[in-house]
């Protein structure tokens, strides 16, 4: 197992409160994390952030290829050595962003995959990246700030349940897998993490529908989460026809007129945009 205030020292290197660097430094949640991925010899595995490489390691030694992108340069040096005995692992210094992620995987017909401790300041943006390409990623793994996994695995009717859980879920079969202690970082941020788990699938009830509207839909739906669907969703000035074409949406579709957005399913989101496509 990597030292991590061994390598910080070695190096000189100062964390960056603006990249989001906390570095794991309990080796049972890093294979904890590797396992919940199933990582095989047939995978690649995109790792983004690796740091000092210490999740890197355990996922190489059971990964057929890993890319691992890292946004700081100054960790360079430090990857290098710690992964130099890996020769199935692709080191990058890139903005994950900005990256080339189908050239980056160029060439691998196995299954593709990703894990990566996320920075908390930009979770939500490189997810949404992830899951949006036509790339087919058989497994992604993301260790977020824990209240961001609820959110990310939340089901219909619960308190966490939101237009990102609806989004998640138009893509990907989501699972919270476990919860972490901020006292497993170097240095300790302000609060828990948690591990999400995201299994690509493709969903019968969204391929016939405008993707564009179909979230234009969800994101109205929850602009304000208190008050009925009817209200607002049903005063968006796009919505042609207002409120009382979505009150007879409504009773078409046999959904209660009082409904609020937390209560409808992907299926339930699915079947509203159909009708109002029309």
């Amino acid at each position: 197992m990597i030292n991590t205030n061994e390598v910080l020292k070695k190096y000189g290197l100062k964390l960056t409160k603006t990249l989001g660097q906390n570095f794991l430094t309990d080796i049972n949640i890093i294979k904890k994390i590797v396992e919940t991925g199933e990582v095989s010899s047939s995978d690649l595995v995109l790792e983004i952030g690796p740091g000092i490489g210490a999740m890197t390691a355990e996922i190489a030694k059971r990964a057929g290829k890993v890319v691992a992108v890292e946004i700081d340069r100054n960790l360079i040096p430090a990857l290098h050595e710690n992964l130099g005995g890996f020769s199935n692992v692709t080191i990058v210094n890139q903005d994950i962003m900005k990256a080339d992620i189908k050239e980056l995987i160029n060439g691998w017909t196995g299954p593709k995959k990703v894990i990566s401790n996320l920075p908390y300041y930009i979770t939500t943006p490189i997810i949404m990246m992830l899951l949006e390409t036509d790339i087919a990623w058989d497994i992604l793994v993301f260790m977020v700030q824990k209240e961001v996994a609820f959110r990310l695995a939340a089901a219909p009717s619960t308190k966490d349940y939101s237009a990102i859980s609806v989004a998640v879920r138009y893509y990907s079969d989501p699972k919270l897998a476990f919860t972490v202690s901020r006292n497993c970082f170097i240095p300790k941020p302000d609060v828990d993490s948690a591990v999400v788990k995201l299994r690509r699938r493709d969903l019968e009830c969204v391929s016939d529908i405008n993707k564009e509207l179909f979230f234009r839909i969800v994101k109205a739906s929850f602009s304000q989460r208190r008050k009925t669907l009817l209200n607002s969703l049903g005063s968006q000035g796009w919505l042609e026809g207002g409120k009382e074409r979505l009150r007879n949406v409504l009773v078409k579709l046999g959904i209660k007129e009082a409904v609020r957005a937390e209560e409808l399913t992907i299926e339930d989101f699915a079947r509203l945009c159909r009708e109002l496509a029309e």
